[in-house]
């Protein structure tokens, strides 16, 4: 995202209820971590102190990521989604990014897909 800070919020395209989708990644290893929500602000404040910041749609409030845990998310990078609808924030992760204490969200039992069939080239 280039632009001042304003002009990079104003190009994200929030839902109705003022929220866009935020998925975290470890910059490196580029494994997913978790997904949030974030308003303006929250995002306002994640692209200007350098840490992730949420806002709680249960809790109706902001967090910071790690503020309690000490598992901190320094932001490498933002980038938005061509349809502006949501941000991929590569970051380093401190600790476990989930809340259950796990390395990544996205760890618990596996959905079986239906996979089509196999494409080659």
């Amino acid at each position: 995202m280039s632009g001042t800070i304003d002009e990079r919020i104003a190009r994200v395209t929030f839902t109705p209820d003022g929220l866009v989708a935020a998925i975290i990644q470890q910059w490196d290893t580029r494994e997913v971590l978790m997904l949030g929500w974030m308003d303006a602000e929250a995002l306002r404040r994640t692209l200007t102190e350098g840490r992730v910041t949420f806002w709680s749609r249960s809790r109706r409030e902001y967090w910071r990521k790690g503020d309690t845990s000490g598992h901190i998310q320094l932001v490498r990078e933002a980038r938005l989604d061509c349809d502006g609808d949501a941000i991929l924030i590569t970051v380093d992760q401190v600790g476990p990014a989930c809340h259950t204490g796990t390395r990544t969200c996205f760890d618990a039992d596996d959905l079986e897909a239906v996979r089509g069939p196999e494409v080659t080239a």
